[in-house]
């Protein structure tokens, strides 16, 4: 498989959750794992993707919490709409050999 490819793949594993719970956390997670040391490319793409993963999930958390204040009600759509926008983004970008840092992704894994 080419490394644009598995990239790609790397990117859109994220909506995997839509379909299973959980998965669109595990899957990028072990395809990181494996490839991080064959590919420096597929290293820089995971790092990229967990960094998402992560900043989603803090998002998420902040939203839930702000929803008491009905202030989270609004923003909740927003944040379904740029979990699914980027990871497509990232993939269609990965797939042209760019790796594209997601926007209000906090940077963990450098």
């Amino acid at each position: 498989m080419k490394p644009n490819t598995f990239c790609m793949l790397l990117h859109l594993s994220q909506l995997a959750s839509f379909i299973i719970p959980l998965s669109g956390l595990i899957i990028p997670i072990v395809m990181w794992v494996i490839a991080k040391n064959k590919s420096a490319e597929a290293d820089q793409h995971g790092k990229i993707v967990l960094n998402w993963i992560i900043s989603v999930f803090i998002y998420s958390v902040v939203i839930g919490l702000l929803c008491v204040i009905l202030i989270g009600f609004l923003l909740l759509p927003v944040l379904v709409i740029v979990a699914i926008a980027f990871p497509i983004i990232g993939a269609l970008k990965a797939n042209d050999g760019v790796a594209w840092k997601y926007p209000l992704s906090i940077p963990f894994f450098k």
